[in-house]
């Protein structure tokens, strides 16, 4: 009996990898042919003088006016008109909000959708106390060691100018494009875009512009950041998160510190408990959405042990979605994320203060929205007495774009086809952009970033020694080139 119980379980056993190594071989590449492109003659010099020149005009954003601002954007604007004469002379160029500009590249076929290329003018601050760090100036644009230098090279006016570039290469080989294609560049991305993108769509919903597709800035082509993948992976995002602040406080009787209340009972120890609970309840979330179509495409191209994980999450999800929460930047792909940014309570050591308040900032998984994790917290936290409010305005997430489309194969033959050495994978944008003002007016919004990142160079867009390289920003205009060319079509 015992053996034929053991006979029947290795039985078992045995169909089941069958099964499991079964599916993980059917799971064959999901990467489409690269098409090599004819060499382009790219003024390499002309693009990286430009982009020093870009750097050097201080179009910053503050939640506070910059003085002399206007000035910078004004620059900038003047040197797009003397660096690319065709594109102002053959497009339609209109100044929206104060900076923000809209080019457009009129098509002759009316019945196809215009498509729209993005890119923003502004730049974040540099943190204060931080500027002798750079291994640069950070608004000289200077021009050494393979790399331009400076705020705005990652983020964002590496594409502004590839993008232009590009263009006007097309421009001067005569190509006119079928569709209409509209270039949105943003003055205050880095700030919301309410006075610059925000007014382009309002502007473009008026007219009843009705866009295929949007690309702006996002994912890149990421190399030695995903595990268990030796080739570079291009990620186009098919989304972005929300983002939402909840002001949560206490109030107690203030008093002497040599009185002291009970445990739990003051202000500061009533907001701890509340926060200790928060931060140990992690959100609900799961392999989903952006994420679950990601590791659809990445596993065919994984060791045997994560690809065959990947293939079965039918057995495997709860094992890969633990080792997965364990990482800061593939628990956000899962959930809504929790991090406390702000405490502020008391005022002197001796006194026990009435009233304690933090901010705590929440990343909305697409799925997820402002009230639901409104609802969420006030689960978590389970006490009446802690006050839970908005803090500042949030956004909900943008809507979820889809990877089996003509319009992603679009962008996606372009990557491969310029970067035939990466695998690439539709994701999801941890940060926000522009892109989401277009979800109302646009089939689809994708963020991607022809741009090669190393795990180091993550930390320079909004960093310090923000900087690009030379032979990226080729690849960059080659990258547009080829998109422009096959859109216009």
């Amino acid at each position: 009996m015992i053996k034929r119980l053991f006979l029947f379980l290795l039985g078992l056993l045995l169909l089941l990898a069958l099964v499991l190594v079964g599916n993980t071989l059917r799971q064959g590449s999901r990467q489409i042919e690269a098409e090599p492109a004819q060499p382009l003659a790219v003024d390499r010099d002309g693009v990286v003088q430009t982009v020093a020149a870009a750097v050097r005009a201080r179009t910053v954003s503050g939640e506070t006016p910059v003085p002399g601002v206007e000035a910078e954007f004004e620059a900038l604007h003047a040197l797009l008109r003397e660096r690319y004469p065709r594109v102002h002379a053959a497009l339609e160029r209109e100044v929206v909000g104060g900076h923000s500009l809209l080019f457009t590249w009129k098509g002759s076929d009316a019945a196809l959708k215009p498509v729209a290329l993005m890119a923003h003018q502004d730049v974040v601050p540099i943190a204060p106390g931080t500027e002798a760090s750079w291994q640069r100036p950070p608004f000289d644009g200077v021009v050494e060691d393979g790399f331009v230098w400076g705020r705005g090279t990652l983020d964002d006016k590496s594409n502004l100018v590839t993008q232009l570039e590009a263009l006007e290469m097309l421009l001067e080989a005569g190509v006119q494009p079928r569709r209409t294609i509209y270039f949105v560049f943003g003055h205050d991305e880095e700030i919301g875009g309410e006075h610059g993108v925000v007014r382009i769509v309002a502007l473009l919903q008026q007219r009843g512009v009705r866009l295929d597709w949007v690309l702006d800035e996002g994912m890149a082509v990421t190399h030695g950041v995903m595990p268990g993948i030796e080739q570079p992976v291009a990620l186009i995002g098919l989304a972005e998160k929300g983002s939402v602040s909840l002001r949560l406080a206490a109030s107690a009787p203030p008093g002497h510190s040599s009185m002291p209340p009970g445990p739990g009972q003051g202000a500061v120890a009533r907001l701890a408990a509340a926060l200790a609970r928060l931060d140990a309840q992690p959100l609900p979330g799961g392999i989903q959405g952006a994420a679950a179509e990601m590791f659809e495409a990445i596993a065919p191209e994984m060791p045997f042990g994560q690809r065959l994980a990947l293939s079965n999450l039918w057995l495997t999800r709860p094992l890969v979605e633990r080792m997965l929460s364990r990482g800061a930047a593939t628990n956000a792909m899962l959930r809504t994320t929790t991090a406390m940014t702000m405490l502020s309570a008391g005022m002197k050591e001796n006194v026990l203060p009435g009233r304690a308040e933090a901010v705590v900032n929440f990343r909305i998984l697409p799925g997820d929205t402002i009230g639901s994790v409104q609802a969420e917290v006030r689960r978590i936290v389970a006490d009446e007495g802690i006050e839970i409010t908005l803090h500042g305005q949030g956004f909900d997430p943008s809507r979820l774009a889809t990877s089996r489309s003509d319009s992603f194969r679009l962008v996606e033959q372009a990557v491969r086809d310029i970067f035939p050495d990466a695998v690439v994978a539709p994701s999801l944008m941890l940060a926000a952009s522009d892109a989401r003002h277009f979800d109302g007016i646009s089939d689809a919004s994708y963020r991607f970033m022809p741009i090669r990142f190393d795990s180091a160079d993550l930390k320079r867009p909004h960093g310090t020694d923000e900087r690009i390289a030379i032979d990226q920003l080729v690849d960059m205009v080659r990258f547009y080139h080829r998109l422009l060319a096959r859109a216009a079509q």
